[in-house]
């Protein structure tokens, strides 16, 4: 998978995407500080979401358009959607301000009309939300612009994930990306499931995880499974708080985060381990621990295993104990088999 030219994959660092969702709060300033905190956080991209209230939702005081439960309980889905809105007409901003900075940029769509202004726009690639997974039409009609597809499966069924990636079907089916989600906001830690993202990604049809954790821990274990995309929340330390900061990251736990989840697919790339040249020489071997004249018999008292590793390996002891010696030898010389004395005898034992 290809997005704005970056190869994303097993084999390349972690593509980290910062959401900055509704952290903007309200101001189109706010998010151009954003798209610069990110940017200087180490983040790959920074991705919005394209949504307006009329166009998710509708404007009733029905006891159906209340949330029951969850962080946002007892709120009115057009109001809440009003007030974390990202209008479209900041898009093109967005665009400028992003590509000015040097920083990848896309969004969440969630009808027809925000996936016209991603091409209108042409952004690099198109994100569709976990509550956005069940709604094929959607995905189908933005994979036919042909651009990345990068899919959250928050409450998803496999039944219901292998009817999105059916959507999907011959448009750009090579560029698609499947994260693994938790759709709990937040999401406690012991709920994170990273099992299922593992066997996802063993099998082939999860590439990451987009994570609503609070903490930058389950992004570096996601990692360390094999994720190789990474979407996490992120706001501004310095602005008042929203309805997504409580699980977000802040710009130095982000930063953090980055580091550490990039440092972490490092260790676990194969490669030579030429630093351990410097300590080879300093592991045990055997060494006279007393000066032992020549024809004197070696003994453990006079030979031991010890640091540094300049003499025959430790495993050698049996085959000295007993001996004799060839020559005279000091203390502190490094042990080597030209000391022990062979008769022709010995020889002559040895060929037969």
């Amino acid at each position: 998978m290809n997005i704005a030219g970056r190869e994303i994959g097993p084999n390349n660092p972690p593509f980290v995407i910062a959401e900055v969702s509704c952290n903007h709060g309200g101001s189109p300033k706010r998010a151009h500080k954003l798209l610069e905190a990110a940017k200087a956080c180490g983040a790959d991209a920074v991705k919005f979401q394209a949504v307006e209230p009329h166009k998710i939702t509708i404007d009733s005081d029905r006891p159906e358009f209340t949330i029951a439960d969850g962080p946002w309980k007892g709120q009115n889905l057009f109001k809440l959607y009003s007030k974390t809105k990202t209008p479209f007409a900041w898009f093109p901003e967005l665009k400028q301000h992003a590509e000015h900075i040097g920083v990848t940029w896309f969004a969440s769509v969630f009808d027809r009309t925000a996936v016209d202004l991603m091409v209108e726009l042409d952004a690099p690639a198109i994100k569709i939300a976990s509550f956005e997974i069940v709604d094929t039409p959607l995905i189908q009609y933005a994979a036919k612009t042909g651009k990345p597809l990068i899919i959250s499966t928050g409450m998803a069924s496999y039944a219901e994930v292998s009817a999105a990636i059916k959507a999907i079907g011959p448009y750009k089916f090579e560029e698609h990306a499947l994260l693994h989600c938790v759709s709990g906001y937040p999401t406690p830690v012991d709920q994170a499931n990273l099992l299922r993202l593992k066997y996802g990604i063993r099998h082939g049809f999860v590439d990451g995880i987009s994570d609503h954790s609070v903490g930058p821990v389950v992004p570096i274990a996601a990692v360390a499974c094999g994720a190789h995309i990474i979407e996490k929340h992120f706001a501004l330390s310095y602005f008042p708080d929203t309805e997504d900061s409580a699980f977000s990251l802040d710009e130095i736990d982000f930063a953090h985060m980055v580091r550490h989840v990039k440092d972490t697919w490092a260790a676990m790339q194969p490669a030579p381990i030429d630093v351990e040249h410097s300590s080879r020489p300093l592991r045990r071997s055997l060494f006279a621990v007393a000066d032992i004249p020549k024809g004197a018999l070696f003994s453990e008292d006079n030979i031991r295993s010890i640091r540094p590793g300049h003499g025959v390996a430790p495993s050698a002891l049996p085959q000295f104990v007993g001996q004799r010696t060839s020559r005279a030898i000091k203390r502190g010389e490094p042990l080597n088999f030209d000391m022990i004395y062979v008769s022709e005898a010995m020889i002559e034992a040895a060929r037969k």
